[in-house]
């Protein structure tokens, strides 16, 4: 193994022993561990302002990690990535070894061993190409090879350009770290003077096959919208279901009429955003009764390429419309169909975005806007909450306001967006492949160009994105009181990372020959190209 490859896998190691699930104490600890271990380093040590630990101010105790290495003129490159994880009681019995790798390794080899379960990860784990561990995978491992670029870089007599590393938290929940350092990220480079070329993302894609997927070089990342649906019916006793409209059942039909819909997913080339899935669905009853649910909230996962928040939610309204005729002109007709006949009240169902509630809200209820605001105050302070349950009581509110009946569905957005982004230059683009590809091939192994990171990633808050967010802000009624958006720094971005297998899962293990000893050379290559 080289040097670069030893300190790589050294380094993925330690981290991973680090424990940083979001949202606990830990990952509070991590950054000032990770700075702690960086300032061993003779340029930190030379330099010690290059290397600090930015607070988030979120209320919490979390920060970024920002460590500089500089050279010769204003070039530079950022290399970034998240160190919090998802938790990792999913190990069950071996939940004291989920962070060992080296210790873990053995014991997963015994227990599939023993249960027979997943045949395919036991001959990955026995091969000795496999580490497994929660976060090694993802995306450990990542950081550890822009760390191994970042010392090499320093090590180094005569320096072209700039490297900053950034390691961010609460990638696995709600991006505070990379939005923190989005805001923030114009004003280092303006106050140390750098001129940032391009974004490296160093996070990992799953690859259940060879690895060809894995091993890839993205330009850009998919968006993430996340669709929500208030449904109202009309209550009514269940002995009597054609005196009201059942929102269960309204629900239902939006619900199929949704799930997995081709219209709403997107194709680029061979590359596709996924249709819609269905992440939630609950009425607001608090108890049993016999009366029919007034209210269903829903909430969907949207993915994007280039479509904008606008194209989604008029694809969606056009939908929603369709399944709310079938549903009604379904009532009817069964309504008529029983023995006696039932009379039934034919009606159409309102389908109206958030914003359109909005204004309505407003021209009913003159306090409305303040007591709306009031609300959305009190619900950011919920941390019991997130964000989907705060968007459905601040639309239940506006709804009420409105005096309107039902039927109805209000279409919105419930969380962050997280915008897609592609890079827009392809003289780099194509700059940044050859060189990879020549550092791969010395490898012994090849890599690939994707349009988009298959997975949605914290690139969102740095690249270069092309839609407008202007209708996701005006139909997420939670937009700038639970959360706000900074604008995007726009800089050229890319992902080169791990690939491995199951994240997020028990399993979850990584490729070790490529991340250790090839993803470096990667990463180190097409730094120094963006920094040519």
């Amino acid at each position: 193994m080289t040097d670069l490859a030893a300190r790589s896998r050294a380094t993925a190691i330690q981290m991973t022993q680090w424990r940083s699930v979001t949202g606990s104490p830990s990952e509070c600890d991590f950054p000032h561990l990770l700075k702690a271990m960086l300032a061993q380093n003779r340029y930190f040590h030379l330099n010690p302002s290059h290397l600090k630990v930015q607070p988030l101010d979120d209320g919490t105790e979390r920060g970024n990690l920002l460590a500089l290495v500089k050279g010769e003129g204003r070039r530079t490159v950022v290399l970034a990535g998240h160190f919090d994880t998802v938790p990792f009681d999913d190990y069950a019995e071996l939940m004291p070894y989920a962070c060992d790798p080296e210790t873990l390794l053995p014991m997963i080899i015994e227990k599939l061993k023993r249960t027979g379960e997943n045949p395919a990860a036991l001959a990955d784990l026995e091969s000795g190409d496999y580490l497994p561990g929660r976060g090694l995978l993802d995306m450990k491992a990542g950081i550890a090879a822009g760390i191994a670029v970042l010392e090499t870089f320093a090590a180094e007599e005569h320096r072209h350009g700039n490297i900053l590393l950034l390691a961010t938290p609460d990638e696995e929940d709600r991006s505070a770290g990379m939005r923190a350092a989005a805001a923030i990220l114009p004003v280092i480079a303006r106050e140390g003077d750098l001129d940032i070329r391009l974004v490296i993302n160093l996070d990992s894609i799953a690859d259940d096959g060879d690895g060809a997927f894995g091993r890839s070089l993205t330009t850009g990342s998919i968006g993430k919208l996340l669709l929500t649906a208030l449904v109202v019916g009309r209550e009514a006793h269940a002995c009597y279901p054609f005196a009201g409209i059942n929102a269960n059942y309204l629900a239902a039909e939006l619900l199929a009429e949704l799930e997995c819909a081709p219209e709403l997913a997107e194709t680029s080339g061979h590359e596709i955003a996924a249709p819609p899935a269905a992440l939630y669905v609950k009425d607001v009853k608090s108890g049993y009764n016999v009366t029919t649910p007034a209210r269903i909230f829903l909430y969907w996962n949207t993915l994007q390429h280039r479509r904008a928040p606008a194209d989604v939610l008029s694809i969606a309204t056009g939908m929603a419309r369709e399944a709310m005729e079938r549903a009604v002109a379904k009532l009817a007709q069964r309504a008529g169909n029983v023995s006696p006949p039932q009379p039934f009240r034919q009606e159409a169902v309102q389908v109206l975005s958030f914003a359109e509630l909005f204004a309505q809200a407003l021209k009913s209820d003159p306090d409305f806007e303040a007591s709306f605001d009031l609300l959305n105050r009190e619900l950011a302070e919920r941390n019991d909450l997130d964000f989907p349950t705060r968007a459905r009581l601040v639309t239940e509110f506006a709804w009420a306001s409105t005096k309107l009946p039902g039927p109805a569905v209000i279409l919105g957005f419930g969380s962050l967006p997280y915008p897609a982004v592609s890079l827009g230059d392809e003289a780099l683009a194509e700059r940044l492949m050859a060189a990879v590809s020549e550092a791969a091939m010395e490898k012994g192994t090849t890599i690939s160009r994707l349009g988009y990171f298959p997975g949605i990633s914290d690139m969102s808050f740095l690249g270069e994105t092309s839609g407008d967010l202007a209708a996701a802000q005006a139909n997420t009624p939670i937009w700038g009181a639970s959360f706000t958006l900074p604008a995007s720094p726009a800089y050229p971005a890319i992902n080169i990372g791990p690939w491995g297998r199951d994240y997020h899962h028990w399993l979850e293990r990584l490729n070790a020959p490529y991340a250790f000893d090839v993803l470096p050379h990667l990463v180190l290559r097409a730094t120094k190209a963006a920094l040519e």
